[in-house]
């Protein structure tokens, strides 16, 4: 079972920053691939980032490029998502994502395990 712990959501003023952290407690990530997704009230989810295990290949979603920063520290086994100059419609509640696969296909692709989630409420 692979339980994610996501963390640093917060309330923030439109233009400001944060920084979300996942891990899987016990489950050594390095190996995998691992997307970030959102879901906003009354819409399904939006992939906003994935991040490769070993090719170096990172995606970002059209409406998150240039603002946001996916990486990931192997040593720590954490993954994070650095969100920059935030938008009321970046407001959702952002999860982890991950199966068996290594490299980023598509930041829409619909992994098997998931997190609960940490909510993000920008603010105008």
């Amino acid at each position: 079972q692979v339980q994610f712990v996501e963390s640093g959501g917060g309330l923030v003023q439109s233009g400001g920053s944060l920084t979300l952290s996942c891990t899987v407690p016990g489950f050594t990530l390095d190996y995998y691939s691992i997307g970030w997704f959102r879901q906003a009230p009354g819409k399904g989810p939006e992939g906003v980032s994935c991040i490769s295990s070993f090719n170096g290949v990172i995606l970002y979603s059209e409406s998150v490029k240039g603002r946001f920063t996916i990486s990931r520290d192997n040593a720590q086994n954490m993954i994070y998502l650095r969100m920059n100059s935030l938008k009321p419609e970046d407001t959702g509640l952002y999860y982890c994502a991950t199966d068996e696969l290594s490299n980023c296909r598509s930041v829409n692709y619909r992994y098997e395990y998931r997190g609960q989630g940490t909510q993000v409420t920008v603010s105008s």
